[in-house]
């Protein structure tokens, strides 16, 4: 009777078998792919990493409704829920690729190459790719197809010897013998040779792909990190600071604070990874219809002086009740006084204001030169040089518009033209190219989650009307009267308010509901809307639980 392992498997086992180890040969050589692909672009292009670069792409043409179906369900984390999607995609389609290889060779590879095609469309359409950003992705997949060729040739070996019960050292198609002192002297079945050399090289392909590719990732990130220039710069003082008055924080506990910490404020762009702008060799360009083009650098900006400004940014993003929004001490310069160096065409009333990562913001022009207006070009933020993740080393802020149409982040162009010449990156996809930010109010405490004790407590919140400012803030709890709330001392109208309205909390389920009125006497929209096309309306209402 024949030995057990040299007897062929049964067709429905030796199918799934196989094809999960082709599957397994074509996730290793898509992981050499991007390891290789990595490790090119450490090297000579860092613009060049394909899985960034189609992540990019994926943002760019991604519909309204995911992308804010996106942010409600991860906020912050959206760019990590899309690098985990993306991961994947890829793992999927990499099993697939395999089994391609093995089953109709040459399809793997095939598709293996048209993924590299893709990625490599992906990294040259990129705004600002430089001259070598195409070798990444063009060395990866060399390698990729590479690894994937030779994996699914073993293992279509190993299966040919395992059905035939070939030797390693007879001919290749004869049988193992069965005398056991002649398949000693014939050595090992070459099945085994097959299957050693398969995993093998498997092995050695993923650690490698596994130690370079991340390598490269983290050397990237390090030896381009700006993080330690960023420590190091010192920026003036300014010629003015901010006066916050007594009273404009109220010590209520749960409330927002007046100001929001830096590393709690909220994110929300188009960049996949943050970009890297060393201040040394950062340029703003001023054109478009101007009287001059003006190219500054980061020290002749601040050289022009710096003020403190407390100004609050929202999302347009943001949904009734929402978090996207903070408050920070900014420190900048006007964008009147940059502009008015360029000298602004009479006929134009935008100017298109763009990043480093292409994305582009459409401003009024008005809002920018407005001397009543504290429009800035900011390089700090609570008392220190921008984080790298809220736009350093210089970013625009425009108090009054939601951040789509001026908040642009790692700055590099004003562009002065007309609102129908030019249209910014959210414009073609359903978002108004004005949008100014509408009055509105928040409940931060009590929380949904937590319940109450009877007797004695506290509603309070925060509301905002910039540029405008609040005048009153009211509370309704279930059907009875509309009350007043006593709000803080307010910083500016460009900054939010507190508010706090304290309640005898009866045992038993409230509906608690607010609404503000601005210092021209518009009060907030009750009907509910949504984020587009320029952002939410409506009262918050919230269930309180007393008991």
């Amino acid at each position: 009777m024949d030995h057990p392992a040299h007897q062929p498997d049964r067709p429905g086992g030796s199918r799934l078998r196989w094809w999960s180890l082709a599957a397994l040969a074509g996730v290793v050589g898509a992981g050499v792919f991007l390891a290789a692909a990595e490790l090119v672009a450490f090297l000579v292009a860092r613009d060049g990493s394909p899985i960034l670069a189609v992540g990019a792409f994926v943002i760019d043409i991604v519909p309204q409704w995911a992308k804010e179906l996106a942010i409600e369900l991860f906020g912050a984390n959206d760019k990590l829920a899309l690098l985990g999607g993306l991961g994947l995609a890829v793992l999927v389609a990499a099993c697939v690729s395999g089994v391609l290889q093995f089953v109709r060779p040459p399809l793997g590879a095939v598709a293996l190459g048209l993924a590299g095609a893709l990625s490599l469309a992906a990294v040259v359409t990129r705004t600002g790719a430089t001259a070598f950003a195409w070798l990444p992705p063009l060395a990866g997949t060399a390698a990729g197809i590479l690894v994937l060729v030779l994996l699914v040739r073993r293992l279509r070996a190993w299966r040919d010897h395992s059905a035939t019960g070939a030797t390693a050292t007879g001919p290749q198609a004869s049988a193992v013998p069965r005398d056991p002192g002649e398949r000693a002297k014939a050595g090992p079945p070459a099945a085994s040779v097959d299957r050693r050399a398969f995993f093998v090289l498997a092995g050695i392909a993923a650690a490698s792909a596994l130690v370079v590719g991340v390598g490269s990732r983290v050397a990237t990130g390090v030896t381009s990190s700006i993080a330690a220039v960023r420590r190091a710069l010192k920026l003036p003082s300014p010629n003015s600071t901010v006066t916050v008055p007594d009273g404009a924080e109220l010590d209520i506990p749960g409330i927002t604070p007046l100001y929001t910490p830096n590393a709690d404020f909220y994110r929300v762009d188009t960049a996949l990874t943050v970009p890297s702008v060393d201040p040394e060799t950062w340029r703003l360009v001023i054109d478009g219809m101007v009287g001059e083009r003006v190219e500054l650098g980061f020290d002749d900006l601040v050289a022009m002086g710096l003020d403190e400004y407390s100004i609050t940014l929202t999302c347009v993003s943001n949904e009734v009740g929402g978090d996207l929004l903070g408050t920070a001490k900014w420190l900048g310069v006007p964008v009147r006084d940059v502009l008015a160096k360029a000298r602004p065409g009479a006929d134009a009333d935008m100017v298109l204001s763009r990043s480093i990562d292409g994305f582009t913001a459409s401003t009024p022009l008005g809002s920018l030169t407005d001397d009543g207006l504290d429009a800035i070009l900011a390089v700090g933020m609570n008392g220190e040089p921008l984080p790298l993740e809220h736009g350093f080393p210089v970013r625009m802020i425009v108090p009054g518009l939601y951040g789509y149409v001026s908040a642009t982040k790692w700055l590099t162009g004003l562009k002065v033209t007309r609102f129908d010449a030019e249209e910014a990156y959210w414009t073609p996809r359903g978002y108004s190219p004005k949008a100014p930010i509408k009055l509105s109010s928040r409940i931060d405490t009590p929380r949904l989650d937590k319940a109450v004790e009877p007797g004695t407590s506290v509603i309070a919140g925060v509301a905002w009307a910039q540029t405008v400012g609040i005048e009153r803030v009211e509370v309704k709890i279930d059907d009875a009267d509309w009350q007043q709330a006593t709000l803080s001392n307010p910083v500016n109208a460009d900054t939010w308010v507190q508010w706090f309205l304290e309640w005898e909390a009866t045992t038993g389920s409230h509906n608690v509901t607010v609404r503000a009125t601005d210092r021209e006497g518009n009060l907030q929209v009750e009907d509910r809307a949504p984020i587009a096309p320029d952002g939410s309306t409506g009262w918050q209402r919230r269930l309180v639980r007393v008991g």
